[in-house]
């Protein structure tokens, strides 16, 4: 299985040197422009930080998942293991049974790409045989040392996101000399690594894990800082929607993260960042086509 996505540049005067133009992804071909593209979150846990229990069922998730592309999602993200800082790792088979079902029932009623959120090699492999086409690593792809020939092997599109210890430990004392600095060489040396296992660049996004060992001074620097990652030569994914780092910015319950989670996601576009990964599409959507709407006409 392969598959792949057109990158253009917002703009070609500021394009970055070596950026790849695509990314494979089994057997599709998913076109990256300007304004980024919108990764829906769909949640098959009891436990996530956000929306834990709001998906019970395999019925209920596709629904949630057809929604999702009503509401305007490019690629759905589904996850059965909730990575929120403190989060009880779940069983392989119960995590297959979480997820399998609604992969598979989704790709058959939809041709919107579907990415796995899993450290387990088998999950990968299984779903992607009902339909996904893209990997989603909290870990880099470390926790298993079966993801990366299994990410070699298929094809798959790779997203790699940094994370500092496990969801278990992540949030207890993250460190840092500089942030960007330090995350900027992680994946270097990482990239090196995927690299001579035999994934192929065109099938990587790199992805900064915000929250995920890092406080809300690292996220802010990270969030302000896109063109650096972007200047490794790799599609940048950023998953913000809702996080804890917006309480410490603006004092709001995670019920109340929407506004910040739409602020943030503006900005992020105002620096070209290819993919965002969101819980609300519809809201996220419709304020970042307002604001293109708007900047499109300055002079």
């Amino acid at each position: 299985m392969e598959c792949s996505v057109s990158v253009p540049a917002s703009d070609p005067s500021q394009s970055l040197p070596d950026q790849p133009r695509l990314w494979n992804c089994c057997s599709r071909t998913i076109t990256l422009a300007d304004p980024p593209l919108l990764m829906g979150i769909l949640n098959v846990t009891p436990d996530s930080f956000s929306d834990g229990g709001e998906v019970t069922d395999v019925d209920a998730a596709v629904k949630k998942g057809l929604r999702l592309i009503e509401q305007g999602a490019d690629i759905l993200d589904i996850g059965g293991e909730s990575t929120r800082p403190g989060a009880d790792p779940v069983s392989l088979d119960e995590e297959l049974r979480r997820v399998v079902p609604v992969v598979q029932q989704l790709a058959q009623q939809t041709d919107i790409p579907i990415s796995i959120d899993t450290t387990k090699a088998e999950v990968a492999r299984q779903t992607i045989n009902a339909g996904a086409v893209i990997i989603n690593d909290i870990s880099g792809l470390t926790f298993d040392p079966d993801m990366i020939p299994l990410a070699a092997r298929t094809g798959a599109g790779v997203i790699c996101m940094h994370i500092q210890g496990t969801p278990q430990t992540m949030q207890e004392n993250p460190e840092y000399e500089n942030v960007v600095t330090d995350l900027k060489h992680w994946f270097q040396q990482r990239l090196q690594e995927l690299l001579q296992a035999g994934i192929q660049p065109q099938s990587i996004v790199l992805d900064p894990g915000i929250g995920f060992g890092k406080t809300a001074e690292h996220n802010l620097q990270i969030l302000s800082h896109i063109r650096d990652f972007q200047a490794l030569g790799y599609p940048v994914l950023i998953g913000h929607s809702r996080k804890r780092f917006l309480s410490k910015l603006l004092g709001r319950t995670v019920e109340e993260r929407l506004a910040g989670t739409v602020g943030v996601s503006i900005a992020l576009a105002s620096q070209a960042v290819e993919i965002l990964r969101l819980h609300d599409v519809e809201a996220n959507r419709d304020a970042i086509s307002a604001w293109k709407a708007v900047t499109a006409r300055v002079t």
